[in-house]
């Protein structure tokens, strides 16, 4: 008896060390991760916050450039009896397709920019940030292509090209050129937004 005694004393003893020693050392691991969840959960709201921001720059400048391109059209002020001298956006398709694409990319910017709060209010929803990141690169293909190939045209109206035979008509029509050179710089403005709501994106998804 005396043994099991001694025993059930032991097992007492070591029990209660459990308590007093190791129940410490298993609760700070539990607070720890709630300190890196909180962390974690901040800097994705962050993120989404600085995405927020950057979709309304982003906005404001296609929407710039389109219609800043959009509203291009200059007349000389002198004419023939039969011809006036008169350079339109219009009238290079190249252009044309410049409005039409910072247009259509103003307008996703306003549609995207529930989702963008939806990540704010809710940082750690995928969702949202993946479809994001799917159509934002889209756009900045569509962005891209619209502002390289507008690029084209105003470096040939500056410059010309003695090869082949194409003048340089920004001499003549100062403001049509100053104002496609500004939609086009706008329109560059977007796509480097756009690159970095893109990134942006990635690394919400990266520490989901």
């Amino acid at each position: 008896m005396e043994k099991g005694d001694s025993t059930a004393i032991n097992i007492t003893s070591e029990s209660s060390k459990e308590r007093k020693g190791k129940a410490p050392l298993l609760a700070a691991p539990v607070m720890v991760a709630t300190a890196n969840t909180r962390e974690d959960r901040g800097n994705k709201r962050g993120i989404a916050i600085f995405d927020f921001v950057l979709r309304l720059c982003a906005m404001v400048a296609a929407l710039a450039a389109a219609i800043t391109m959009g509203t291009t059209d200059q007349t000389l002020p002198f004419f023939t009896q039969f011809f006036r001298f008169q350079a339109s956006y219009d009238d290079l398709p190249t252009f044309t397709f410049f409005v039409i694409a910072n247009a259509i990319t103003s307008s996703y910017l306003v549609l995207s920019i529930p989702f963008s709060i939806v990540s704010i209010v809710r940082p750690h929803t995928v969702g949202p940030r993946l479809l994001l990141i799917i159509l934002d690169t889209v756009m900045v293909a569509l962005s891209t292509a619209a502002a390289a190939s507008a690029a084209a045209i105003v470096y040939l109206a500056h410059k010309g090209n003695s090869s082949a035979n194409w003048l340089a008509i920004c001499q003549q029509y100062n403001d049509f050129c100053q104002r496609t050179s500004g939609a086009v710089v706008a329109s560059f403005i977007a796509v480097v937004i756009f690159v970095f709501l893109v990134i942006l994106s990635a690394l919400a998804l990266r520490k989901s």
